[in-house]
């Protein structure tokens, strides 16, 4: 009985310091979860506190805000990941898909944070080296996060287009991920 009586007294404690450690609200996470070993368990995925993936965009993040890149958060990487490339793109734009932000050489093991450059910007489809938030013309589009780990850095030069970079990647991505928001201006 007295087993009994001391494993429930654990459970309880067990269960008291789950739930206290779920009512902590981490707005701004440093670091992602540790690399691991290639568990088919598990897939790659991206993130962001700044939106739920397939829905709106706050404008904060688009030509009608700030204009700033969302904080995206990389999930559980391949071990052998050397580096992530980000690829921001609209497909509903009306002359095709519209490129708003490449970036590559992302260090594996941290988060793109709000309004900063993690790694080599190339040009965008604006023909500039930065982010450029969703801008619609008329509509709502979708707007695609993709971000890629990969085994190698890449050896390109800041201001590359996409075709330069998509051709870099070729035989180095181990995993992809997507995260999707909408936008319609206002």
């Amino acid at each position: 009985m007295r087993t009994f009586t001391n494993i429930v007294t654990l459970a309880a404690i067990i269960l008291i310091i789950a739930i206290s450690g779920c009512t902590t609200i981490d707005t701004e996470p440093e670091l992602i979860p540790d690399i691991i070993e290639n568990d088919k368990e598990n897939t790659f995925t991206i993130s962001t506190n700044s939106f739920e993936n397939n829905g709106e965009i706050p404008s904060r993040y688009t030509c009608e805000g700030d204009n700033i890149n969302p904080e995206l958060i990389p999930g559980i990487l391949p071990e052998d990941a050397k580096s992530l490339v980000l690829i921001v793109d609209d497909p509903d734009a009306p002359r095709g898909t519209f490129t708003h932000w490449i970036i590559w050489n992302i260090e594996p093991g941290s988060i793109i944070n709000e309004d900063t450059i993690p790694g080599v910007q190339g040009l965008n489809d604006f023909k500039t080296k930065e982010y450029a938030g969703p801008c619609p013309p008329s509509g709502t589009h979708r707007y695609f996060f993709r971000i890629y780990a990969l085994d190698t850095m890449l050896d390109l030069e800041s201001g590359s287009t996409r075709p330069i970079l998509e051709q870099a990647m070729q035989d180095h991505i181990i995993a992809e991920a997507e995260l999707m928001g909408t936008y319609s201006r206002e």
